[in-house]
């Protein structure tokens, strides 16, 4: 039980790491370049949460 709440805990520190990445490239930003960024930055976010995702669905039947 204690492996699978550690990895929850790495899954949820990832998570958090994926949204301050996010921040991190459209932050301060002008608008002709923020216009650029955030398309790609969203897609980023959107693709790294899908695989912590994917991960937390693997823990719960384990832990089950």
């Amino acid at each position: 039980m204690t492996g699978n709440r550690e990895a929850e805990e790495l899954l949820l520190i990832e998570e958090a790491d994926a949204w301050f990445e996010y921040l991190e490239a459209t932050r301060g930003q002008s608008d002709a370049r923020y216009g650029e960024v955030e398309p790609w930055a969203w897609a980023r976010l959107a693709q790294r949460l899908r695989a912590i995702s994917a991960r937390r669905e693997k823990l719960r039947p384990a832990a089950a």
